[in-house]
């Protein structure tokens, strides 16, 4: 019986997720009330105060539903490519790993619906009203941990190739964040304006090769679990 209780629970948690992702997006996120959450996953108010504090935690969980599996194959991806493979051979060096995780994190947004809708939500549909100040905290934080992750990438890279890079890891780390970052904004605006994989990899490449670093090595194997950009 417990253990139905559990499910159930959590059957409704989702429940209140999935019906929080379609009204952010379709009437944004300060016009939405935890009335309506609750209305459209068939729950009532208590039900929702039960799984989440305030609208701020429910936004969050929404946003973390999405994003923690990508950080956490973000960070997978790093330590498999770190570790040397069965043969003894090192994996991929640090630079080759930012282009490997950026571009699967971009092929992932335009691949998986459930991604792109949070993103949307992310990117257009909220305002960091004083209810929502935990969602920008939440945001900044996260941002910050990208920077400090990309910034060590780039550090590694270039003592790995013996380069000395045109500005500070850390201005290059802000930079390939803001390409990225404008990257998916622009093309949830207008899907069919571009092609966010390929513009993608292409403009992350050359954005790397003007710090200095050589351009991807076309037809190398990609290293264990990891897929290749197309």
């Amino acid at each position: 019986m417990a253990r139905r209780t559990k499910e159930e629970a959590l059957a409704t948690r989702h429940k209140l997720l999935d019906a929080a992702e379609h009204l952010f997006q379709a009437q944004g996120v300060s016009r939405t009330s935890l009335q309506d959450i609750a209305r459209r996953a068939g729950a009532t108010r208590g039900a929702v105060y039960w799984h989440f504090k305030d609208k701020a935690d429910l936004f969050n969980a929404m946003m973390e539903r999405v994003t923690l599996p990508m950080e956490e194959s973000f960070h997978h991806e790093n330590e498999q490519q770190e570790a040397p493979g069965p043969d003894g051979e090192a994996g991929l060096n640090a630079i080759d790993r930012i282009r490997l995780s950026t571009v699967n994190a971009l092929r992932h947004i335009v691949t998986d619906t459930q991604t792109r809708r949070v993103f949307e939500v992310a990117t257009q549909k909220v305002e960091y009203v004083e209810e929502l100040q935990a969602v920008r905290l939440r945001h900044l934080t996260v941002r910050n941990g990208f920077l400090e992750r990309i910034e060590q990438s780039l550090g590694t890279a270039a003592e790995q190739m013996k380069l000395d890079l045109p500005v500070p890891a850390s201005v290059g780390a802000q930079g390939l964040h803001a390409l990225i970052d404008g990257l998916i904004q622009n093309w949830l605006l207008d899907p069919q304006a571009f092609d966010l994989l390929e513009v993608g990899q292409r403009a992350i490449d050359v954005y790397l090769r003007g710090l200095g670093f050589p351009g991807e090595t076309q037809g190398a194997a990609a290293p264990r679990g990891i897929s290749r950009p197309v």
